[in-house]
């Protein structure tokens, strides 16, 4: 296919890097030894096991090194030794991504920016925050909640998952309705390129002349360099917040009720659909008491604002939603109360452990007048293909994680779910959505940008990726599809990068 050969030619450079089993692993060592001490290099093949795969579970491959740098002036060093050795590399933040975007390939050394973990300044008069990669998402809040402030993007595990992390995928969370996703809330970053040079683009005000260059980079999922200081936009902390609750006799409904707010004017902090499956899970699991277990579906609401502003919205979002069928709508106002109706939202991923041993999950984006058609086709597939498909997502930007339900053990059932994922992303694009929404592509999707990109998209995407690491050596094979099919991304990975290990 056209739309895969036009990026074929970097891949294939890239692959040859990474197959090239006579480099001396021994004095690479020694170069990350001399650099970072002897503690901070990992080279034994039990203690490499750790760090196989990403939040991405079903694919595994074990790094040949792993480095913990501290510092800028440290990553800059440890991506100098890898480009004089034409060693590939793969930057880790926490290992909580799940489209494959951290997971190494064959004679890789993986960067991981664990122990990098420091808040740099915090300035609340400019309302920013100076953070190091390894920073945990949750961390911004809490250092500056006191204060009366707050970080807007919060993915549902960012109690572990890394701000470094959240800018490589642009993650979003269930907030991003109202006030965006990562991209919106960065200002500036210090990067270390694929050459080991240190950079900065953008500053510490919202709007900068030029290129946006920091735009270009999150989102770029390792493959542009490792970001190794960056500033955040921090937000004050809304005078009134009120979460609702509904829940509703058919999920047709919920989704009616999602438009329906939107259509009226109001933007919500956040919006959140969960179906009956996934509500029982979560009651089985976190036991809010909150979710009704007879419920098709749930709403969850939450806005924000002034005193005056949240209480007319309630009352408008709640009217709404009866109209709608709405069978109850619960409305919570003290902050306790508010985190218990959050709280199941938040564990819904952790709570299909008790329906299953395994689940696959994607993260289509569709619009939101499509939600009522997209999930009966969503129901349709899972029928056809033999497997249940619990729906969490965030309503309000169309943000869908259909979480499939298998069992691994299986022969043929990862197969299997992998191409029904991939059958509700075609679906997505086919009504004008995306195959991403936070996720990322990583290794898992890349086979799937076609069905979005033309051949020239694809190239001219290669342009900008190889300006900026023009030896393919950051993150390679991420992204971007090769002559496969949809489908195979183990046996892609295996045919590329060496033996990929499976569950």
């Amino acid at each position: 296919m056209l739309c895969c050969s036009a990026a074929v030619f970097p891949l294939l450079q890239i692959t040859m890097i990474a197959q090239d089993t006579d480099r001396d692993w021994q004095r690479v060592a020694q170069a990350f030894e001399a650099v970072l001490g002897k503690n901070s290099v990992v080279r034994k093949r039990e203690e490499l096991l750790v760090y196989e795969c990403d939040g991405l579970t079903s694919y595994r491959q074990r790094p040949e090194l792993v480095v913990f740098p501290r510092t800028t002036a440290d990553v800059a060093q440890v991506v100098q030794i890898c480009d004089r050795f034409q060693v590939p590399f793969v930057a880790r933040g926490s290992g909580t991504g799940l489209s494959g975007g951290a997971l190494p390939i064959a004679g890789c050394v993986l960067i991981v920016t664990a122990k990098m973990n420091r808040i740099l300044k915090v300035d609340l008069e400019n309302q920013r925050v100076v953070v190091q990669p390894g920073v945990i998402n949750n961390w911004v809040t809490q250092t500056v909640s006191g204060a009366g402030f707050y970080y807007a993007p919060d993915p549902s595990s960012q109690i572990i998952c890394s701000v470094g992390g959240n800018v490589a995928e642009n993650s979003g969370g269930v907030h991003c309705l109202k006030y965006g996703v990562t991209t919106n809330h960065v200002l500036g970053l210090k990067l270390v390129l694929p050459d080991g040079t240190i950079v900065d683009v953008g500053g510490e005000i919202p709007e900068m002349p030029g290129y946006d260059l920091t735009g270009v980079f999150v989102g770029s999922e390792g493959t542009l360099g490792i970001a190794t200081e960056i500033t955040l936009k921090i937000l004050k902390t809304p005078e009134s917040i009120r979460v609702l609750l509904a829940d509703f006799t058919n999920v047709e409904a919920a989704g009616a009720a999602v438009s329906d707010i939107i259509s009226a004017g109001i933007i919500p902090g956040g919006m959140e659909m969960m179906d009956n499956l996934s509500i029982n899970a979560v009651e089985d699991v976190v036991a809010t008491g909150c979710y009704p277990r007879d419920a098709e579906a749930i709403l969850l609401v939450e806005v924000d604002g002034l005193e005056v502003e949240a209480e007319a919205n309630s009352q408008r979002v709640a009217a709404i939603c009866k109209q709608n069928g709405a069978r109850n709508v619960t409305v919570a106002t003290d902050a306790d109360d508010r985190l218990k109706l959050w709280k199941g939202r938040k564990a819904a991923f952790a709570a299909m452990g008790k329906l299953s041993p395994d689940y696959y999950v994607q993260d289509g984006v569709i619009p939101r007048t499509k939600l009522e058609y997209v999930l009966r086709e969503i129901a349709t597939l899972g029928e056809q293909y033999g497997y249940y498909v619990a729906n969490v997502f965030h309503a309000g930007d169309g943000n869908l994680h259909p979480l499939i339900l298998y069992d691994n053990a299986v022969p043929g059932a990862l197969e299997q779910v992998e191409e029904l994922g991939g059958a509700i992303l075609k679906l997505c694009v086919q009504v004008g959505g995306s195959i991403s929404g936070e996720h990322g592509i990583g290794a898992d999707k890349r086979c799937y940008m076609p069905e979005m990109f033309s051949a020239a998209d694809l190239e001219t995407m290669q342009y900008v990726r190889k300006s900026f690491d023009p030896k393919g050596i950051a993150n390679p094979g991420k992204i971007f599809p090769t002559p496969r099919t949809c489908g195979e991304a183990a046996k892609s990975m295996s045919a590329e990068f060496g033996t990929v290990d499976r569950f």
